[in-house]
């Protein structure tokens, strides 16, 4: 497939999927960058800031992958890994501490953590 052949679906919805993904570490890995952790020890923000940083850097290598889509192949099994991990991690504080308030928004987190995963790496090898 040449660079002027025009996108298969899949690969359409994996670019959607990446920049969806991509727009939302961006966005939240700032506003936690300059928020940090209120009302909290210095070890705790420091470590909140630092995640942030890792947040938003994720965010930078799904737009890239995105952008680059025809020549992604691993990676974005890897990034998908890494958005189902995080669900999981948000199911595993659920579990042990809680369901955060207003709890529908923390399902707005959770749900799209747990699905798009399978969406980019379903999309992806069928686009192989």
């Amino acid at each position: 497939m040449s660079v002027d052949d025009p996108l298969s679906l899949s690969q359409w919805t994996v670019r959607v999927c990446l920049f969806l993904v991509a727009a939302i570490a961006i966005f939240g890995g700032t506003l936690q960058m300059f928020l940090g952790q209120p009302d909290t020890s210095p070890r705790l923000d420091n470590v909140h800031r630092f995640m942030a940083g890792v947040y938003l850097s994720t965010g930078l290598i799904s737009l890239w992958a995105a952008i680059t889509i025809r020549q992604q192949g691993t990676l974005v099994y890897l990034l998908a890994a890494g958005v189902l991990l995080a669900g999981i991690g948000r199911l595993v504080s659920i579990r042990l501490v809680g369901l955060p308030k207003p709890t529908a928004v923390w399902l707005g987190y959770l749900i799209p953590e747990l699905i798009l995963p399978f969406v980019i790496a379903g999309a992806h090898y069928a686009s192989l």
